[in-house]
This record gives C-alpha cells, structure tokens and sequence, in this order.
C-alpha cells in the first residue's frame, strides 16, 4: 500500500464520506450496538445481482487528449448516477495524447481509455447498491459529443 501511496495511486487520507463512516462507526459504546452488515447486491427483474456493468465504446469522440476535461466529465457522471467519488487518477501518454484513468467509487469504478488519433475510447462503469449507471451516459454524450456509440450492460455476480 505505501509503494502505491508514493506514486499517488492511493489517498494518504480518506475522503470527507470515508471519515464520516469511520466516525460514524466509532459513534457506539457498546460492542452490542453493532450493525447488522448491509446487502448492497441489487434486485431487478427478478434477479438478485452484485451490480451493473456499463461497456461503452464512443467513436468519432472529441476532447479525449484532455485528462483535465476526462477527470471533470468522469466525476459528473459519477454523480449522476448516484455513486461516491473516493478517488480518481489520470496518466496522459505522449506522443498520441491518449489518457487512461479511473474513478474510485464506493459503489466500485469508471475506467477510460482513450485512443484520440483514432476518436476512439473505451470506458467501463460499474455500480452497485441504488446508483443506475445509465444516468451517466447522456453526460458522456454531451462531453464527448461521439458520432457513435454502443452500450453493453453485464450483471455482475448474479445469484438468482
């Protein structure tokens, strides 16, 4: 953990919504006053899962060299969808300008990767408990304003 710490790949302190829960959980005197722990698995459509992944593939993109604008554009569909930002990180490559980053959510990730020689990214959301990717991508679509783009949905860890 320190060697990913040292590369900025982890927070050296949690987010405010980290501490909170922390917080939260010490609020109790008591050992008995211990919760229940939460099913954060979803139910739709008669199927109980751990939650939705989004596979989507934007061509013919813009702004997909501007790890500023990613970061910005990732974090507000993350909101929109309901889910808790932890952490993000960017790497931009040379010489093409591509950008590879993830946003960390307590709800799990987007990932992008970005070919802008090519219009071309891949981007990969995926959420569990009460946050709906889907609302995310109309956000996706007015920043990176795609002549095309495909969206695959996987339930993960499906149990019923």
């Amino acid at each position: 953990m320190n060697v990913l710490a040292r590369l900025g790949m982890v927070s050296e302190f949690p987010s405010e919504n980290q501490r909170m829960a922390v917080s939260a959980d010490f609020a109790h005197d008591k050992v008995s006053d211990v919760a229940e722990p939460k099913d954060y698995f979803v139910e739709r459509d008669g199927m109980k899962f751990a939650g939705t992944h989004l596979l989507v593939d934007l061509w013919g993109a813009t702004r997909l060299d501007d790890p500023a604008w990613i970061d910005r554009t990732l974090c507000d569909a993350a909101l929109a969808a309901g889910a808790t930002i932890l952490h993000s990180h960017f790497h931009h490559f040379t010489p093409n300008g591509g950008v590879s980053g993830v946003v960390v959510l307590a709800e799990s990730h987007i990932s992008i990767h970005t070919w802008p020689e090519r219009g071309f990214a891949a981007l990969d959301i995926f959420m569990c408990g009460a946050c709906d990717p889907h609302k995310s991508i109309p956000l996706l679509q007015a920043s990176f304003a795609p002549s095309d783009m495909k969206v695959e949905e996987q339930r993960r860890g499906r149990i019923a």
